[in-house]
């Protein structure tokens, strides 16, 4: 009797750090079910494409990429940030086999199931899948998630409508990845969330474990966790919310890398009205200064 053949799947993935996590989650289950990844189209028994739909030129890749993905391959799965706009989608590709939204991992898993099923004899105590999951990033560095979806509502931004309101991750469940990927060789963990300030807020900062250790679900104590681990911490997605000053005492220490990636906003406050964005200039260029007093390496 002939082995039955591997199924074979080939992922492309656009956008933002945030979506790359999402396909290292899809790509991990997928993996952990016996599927083998390709890196051509026509390896592949079906595609899948992680859109991105922030911007218009964002889009247009996005259709773009899922038109080249049809025409190479023939059986395309979408998922992803213009997966929410499914019809725009099957106006211009009505081929395409499934659309789905973000953070929906399960259902973009059924979708390859149902074109390709997994192996019935497939054994998934004997795939090589490291504790840490299937990383598209270099062994080096890693990016690590700890929530989903913004609360705020910017006028111009479509983000919360997209990937819903805030969901903080248990501080224990990220500490332990971030462990994971320390123990499998990486030397910089970049944290990442739509608004990073913002993190446990909907869960009003609850109190989780970690090693037996009670920790809150807050920027802060996270960050002072994260530092014990002897790597490299480096913070994206922060807004310059009063809390944020507690953080660069840790940088000063060289606890955490004297480095924000702060979305500054325009300063006209006539803008932000309109915008409905949270900023007030003054408060936020006097609090960089106090920043920059207490740790001159913050870049």
């Amino acid at each position: 009797m002939s082995t039955p053949a591997t199924p074979k799947v080939g992922f492309v993935s656009l956008g933002c750090p945030k979506a790359l996590v999402d396909s290292e989650r899809i790509l991990t289950q997928l993996r952990m079910e016996g599927y083998e990844v390709v890196s051509t189209y026509q390896d592949a028994d079906v595609v899948v494409v992680n859109t991105c739909g922030f911007i218009d030129s964002a889009k247009a890749e996005s259709l773009e990429v899922i038109g080249e993905a049809i025409k190479e391959n023939g059986k395309v799965i979408v998922t992803g940030c213009m997966g929410v706009e499914e019809g725009s989608i099957r106006d211009v590709h009505p081929s395409v086999l499934s659309v789905t939204g973000p953070q929906q991992y399960e259902q973009v898993v059924n979708a390859v199931h149902e074109v390709v099923p997994p192996r019935q004899d497939h054994n998934p105590l004997i795939d090589l899948v490291p504790p840490q999951g299937i990383k598209l990033t270099p062994r080096h560095y890693a990016y690590l998630k700890i929530s989903e979806g913004c609360n705020h509502s910017c006028s111009f931004c479509i983000i919360p409508s997209m990937r819903g309101k805030l969901v903080s991750r248990p501080v224990g469940e990220v500490l332990s990845e971030a462990e994971r990927l320390v123990k499998s060789g990486v030397k910089e963990l970049l944290v990442i969330s739509q608004d990073t300030s913002a993190y446990g807020v909907d869960v009003k900062y609850k109190t989780d474990f970690w090693n037996g250790q009670p920790v809150k679900t807050r920027m802060t104590e996270m960050c002072e966790a994260l530092s014990s681990m002897g790597v490299l911490v480096r913070l994206h997605y922060v807004y310059p919310y009063p809390h944020v000053d507690e953080l660069i005492p840790l940088m000063a220490a060289g606890k955490i890398l004297p480095y924000l990636d702060i979305p500054f906003q325009h300063a006209s406050p006539k803008v932000l009205k309109a915008m409905k964005r949270p900023a007030f200039e003054d408060k936020t260029l006097a609090r960089i200064k106090n920043w920059r007093e207490i740790c001159p390496e913050l870049t």
